[in-house]
């Protein structure tokens, strides 16, 4: 990696790749099977750490989601406020997102494409940047990337296991 905006590009990327891949040739069925009772299903998984990328990275950027500005609100149709990203959702919640790989799969490309091009201008000096002042210490550009970084690759793991388990 020659730069901070080449290795953000290269972790964002990971994901994105790894969600499409994930959910290729997966079954509505697959999407929604609990590997325990109460368990997240694949679906919401992916949804989740989709919405969250998503919603975080348009935050710090200073951007419309493309969850609405790509009209994916629209096509999920989930009976949820317009901005929830799963976060403390109840399992009967996390029944209601039944998405098709290919709705997912449209919805992590565009994610990701969103997610490139705010990453591809970053410079070292753009992550010391304080991007939320409720937590102390305040939160850096720095960290909350990572942040989300880390968080997704947890709940896509989470999804290629349940994904094994079928």
């Amino acid at each position: 990696m020659s730069s901070t905006a080449d290795l953000l590009g290269d972790a964002f990327g990971r994901i994105g790749e790894g969600v499409v891949d994930l959910v290729e040739g997966m079954t509505p069925a697959d999407l929604v099977r609990r590997v325990a009772p109460g368990a997240n299903t694949v679906s919401w998984l992916v949804w989740h750490l989709l919405r969250v990328q998503d919603d975080h990275v348009a935050d710090v950027a200073g951007t419309e989601q493309v969850w609405f500005s790509g009209g994916w609100h629209d096509r999920f149709d989930l009976p949820f406020e317009p901005g929830a990203t799963g976060y403390g959702q109840t399992p009967d919640e996390v029944s209601a997102v039944r998405a098709t790989s290919e709705l997912l799969a449209g919805y992590a490309r565009d994610v990701s494409a969103a997610t490139q091009a705010f990453v591809s201008g970053l410079t070292d000096d753009d992550l010391d940047r304080v991007v939320d002042e409720g937590w102390d210490p305040p939160v850096t550009l720095a960290v909350r990337l990572v942040s989300v970084i880390d968080d997704d690759l947890k709940h896509l793991g989470q999804a290629e296991y349940a994904k094994g388990l079928s």
